[in-house]
């Protein structure tokens, strides 16, 4: 199932392998690629795991084995080895098209970005699974496993009442469980505006005055992005207070 694809991303990891490249995507990021871009994934399969490796022949066939000897201890339904470069393009076109394949099944979606030890990824899919059910919304996974980086994409439609509202706190619980599992609110896309609350889940409020310290040093007028990326001490207090008053919060778009 899927938190076995989670689990094997640890295991090779702990296993002392480092692929050039490590990426998961779950069924339903599956289903609305393999339309797409005729990938050859496995339809039936809950995650697939995409591992590459580079160097020399004999180094990679000896990585390959190291890797295929995990992913079968793993419990892995099925292993496939590209066999030329055309095939091996084959395979990585569908996770590099995966953010253009869901938005052809949905008329929004919200891609979040937070970052996890990558022994947790198992847990964190099996949390994210019981979101979509809390929030009534479809999210296909798309992940940078190799680094715990996570792309969960979020499902909506804005022309519905409550979708966006729903799926903004569906993505900020997210973020705060990335932080609770030891990780953080971004790997790779930063804060900007639509993760600017959470900012206070993951760092005190002494540690956002010093930001902002360091910003005025280099931004004494506060022309550079401003009202992004760092919050005001006083919408950290609210947030907080916010969260400690209720379940769910909604950050501001």
């Amino acid at each position: 199932d899927v938190r076995r694809a989670g689990d094997a991303v640890a295991s090779i990891i702990a296993a002392g392998i480092i692929p050039a490249g490590l990426e998961m995507m779950d069924k339903k990021a599956i289903h609305a690629v393999e339309p797409y871009v005729n990938a050859g994934y496995d339809m039936d399969a809950e995650a697939i795991l995409l591992c590459e490796s580079d160097g020399t022949p004999e180094e990679v066939a000896e990585e390959i084995g190291r890797m295929t000897a995990v992913l079968e201890k793993s419990g892995a339904a099925g292993i496939r080895v590209s066999q030329n470069e055309s095939e091996r393009l084959k395979f990585w076109a569908g996770r590099k098209a995966a953010f253009p394949a869901v938005g052809r099944i949905t008329p929004d979606y919200l891609c979040m970005d937070g970052t996890i030890p990558r022994k947790r990824l198992a847990e964190m899919l099996a949390a994210i699974n019981r979101l979509s059910e809390k929030y009534a919304l479809r999210c296909a996974n798309v992940f940078h496993a190799g680094d715990g980086n996570l792309h969960p994409l979020i499902m909506y439609d804005a022309n519905q009442p409550g979708e966006l509202e729903r799926a903004a706190a569906f993505g900020a619980e997210i973020l705060e469980l990335s932080v609770s599992f030891g990780g953080t609110i971004t790997g790779e896309h930063g804060v900007g505006l639509e993760k600017i609350d959470v900012m206070a889940e993951q760092f005190t409020l002494a540690e956002i005055d010093a930001f902002h310290r360091l910003k005025a040093a280099f931004d004494e007028h506060g022309l550079l992005n401003p009202g992004k990326g760092v919050p005001t001490l006083a919408r950290c207090r609210e947030y907080t207070q916010a969260r400690a008053g209720a379940a769910v919060t909604s950050p501001s778009l």
